[in-house]
């Protein structure tokens, strides 16, 4: 399987256990709380697969950069988090630093 794709489905799966981690209420809502745990733990096995084919540093950087992202975009959709220029700028410089890793950093594939 392709390791950008295995990576993709890792940060879908975090944004989704993070979501449902606000909704569970402090883990006092039983479907919301399954939920993060389903969604945490395949993030990791899905995050420990990718590692096999990318480095380290470039899969983290875009598992934890892309994963803030969509969490301030859900949190925007579906509580009406304000989003102002300071969140729309730091979203942009992850985003930034994200390609910035994966155009001109050094390395070979674990």
């Amino acid at each position: 399987m392709n390791p950008y794709f295995t990576l993709a489905l890792t940060i879908i799966f975090e944004i989704i256990a993070t979501t449902s981690l606000k909704l569970s209420e402090g883990f006092t809502k039983p479907i919301p709380s399954v939920l993060v745990l389903i969604g945490y733990a395949s993030a990791f096995y899905l995050l420990s697969l990718t590692l096999k084919q990318i480095p380290l540093g470039t899969a983290y950087a875009i598992w934890s950069g892309l994963g803030t992202a969509g969490a301030v975009i859900a949190g925007v959709v579906l509580w009406r988090e304000s989003i102002d220029l300071p969140r729309v700028i730091g979203i942009i410089l992850i985003i930034a630093g994200v390609v910035v890793l994966n155009t001109f950093a050094k390395g070979t594939p674990a």
